[in-house]
Formats: structure tokens, sequence, C-alpha cells
């Protein structure tokens, strides 16, 4: 099932632009839409909403967060099979395998290339068959260099 943009909405496009697979219609000032086959309830949509006017799949309002709180992966290569499925799986391409690490079986780990393209949809988690993705806040910067 996905999102739903209700009656809230005052058209500022902030969804628009931010919806990764184009699935959001609409024009300035008016009651913007989504299309449900071309939704991947990733929820940026509600995550952007300066009105919070966006239901979940489960119908639950989206908050709207400021981006510190947006969540992020976290890879953990102590259970990581490298099967490249959450590479695939990320809707906004922010995430690579990097080079192969030296040891008896080499591998190349997946990594998040660009933090400024992920939109904490966690899609990468809830694909991974080993669960050796977490997903947390994206912090402030003074927290990420501590």
């Amino acid at each position: 099932m996905a999102h739903l943009i209700t009656d809230s909405c005052n058209g500022c496009g902030a969804c628009l632009r931010m919806c990764p697979t184009g699935a959001i219609r609409g024009v300035r000032k008016s009651l913007h839409v989504i299309d449900p086959p071309l939704c991947i309830d990733c929820g940026a949509c509600g995550r952007v909403c300066p009105v919070e006017a966006v239901r979940d799949e489960s119908g639950s309002l989206c908050p709207k967060m400021k981006y510190a709180e947006w969540l992020e992966p976290v890879f953990d290569p102590g259970i990581c099979t490298p099967c490249r499925i959450c590479v695939d799986t990320c809707p906004v391409n922010c995430l690579d395998i990097g080079e192969p690490l030296a040891g008896a079986e080499p591998r190349a780990y997946p990594f998040l290339r660009d933090p400024k393209r992920c939109i904490g949809c966690s899609l990468c988690s809830k694909d991974c068959p080993v669960d050796a993705i977490s997903m947390r806040p994206r912090g402030s910067r003074a927290e990420r260099a501590a």
C-alpha cells in the first residue's frame, strides 16, 4: 500500500522534489497526489512535508523530521556477505561496494558512498538477507567528529 497525501497539503512541492521515483504529481499551491504503483513507501515525502499532510502505508501521519534525525545505514562487515542486494535496492544510488579487503578471502563490502543523497528509507536494511545493516540517526556533524 502506498503513502497518501491528505487534503491538508498546501502544494509547496517539497514532497515532489524529494520523491526518488517520481510518484508524486501536482502543481504549486494545489493538492498533490501519489501514484500508488510508483510509490516505494520510502517515507521521504512525509519527512519533508512542512504541514504533515502525508500518511504512511498503515494510515499514520508522517511527522516532519529535521535532516539530522533522518536515518542512515551502518554496515556490519562481520555479518555482511557482500551480495550487493543493498546497493541494488537503494532508490537514490547512494550506496556502493568498496575495494576488496585483503585476507584469505578478499571481499568488497558495501558502504554509504554519498551520505547527502541518502533519504533514510531503510530499504537497504529491510532487504538485507543477513541483517548486516542497521539504521542510525545521522546526528550533527559535531557528534560524528566525536
